[in-house]
């Protein structure tokens, strides 16, 4: 299940908070569920909600924890063009982070 809302938080170009807010779920629940770091079991509505949120089908990571194939995600036959331009906005924006995280590395090691 925390790899299926990285990828997924990935994909869409969202945050925890973001999730959080849109599956009217708290962050800490999110950051819990993306980390794998508590094993309680999580109620099928709080499943559901997170699900819809990341524009996966309602039972999606319930079929997950459960080890059930989850339902494909059905595709829009025509998505919209802003997809692709706020996609590609995105992409640009993390390679740029990359570049100024590989500038800041090498500078800290020419400074040693």
């Amino acid at each position: 299940m925390a790899k299926v809302i990285t990828d997924r938080l990935a994909v869409l170009g969202m945050r925890q908070r973001q999730l959080a807010e849109r599956a009217n779920v708290s962050q800490a629940i999110v950051r819990e569920l993306q980390y794998d770091t508590d094993r309680r079991r999580r109620s099928a509505r709080t499943l559901e909600a997170i699900s819809v949120a990341l524009g996966l089908h309602p039972t999606h990571l319930l079929d997950v924890a459960l080890g059930i194939v989850p339902k494909p995600v059905p595709l829009p036959e025509d998505p919209p063009q802003d997809f692709f331009v706020t996609w590609a906005q995105e992409q640009a924006r993390l390679m740029s982070l990359v570049e100024d995280l590989h500038r800041k590395v090498d500078e800290l090691r020419r400074s040693r």
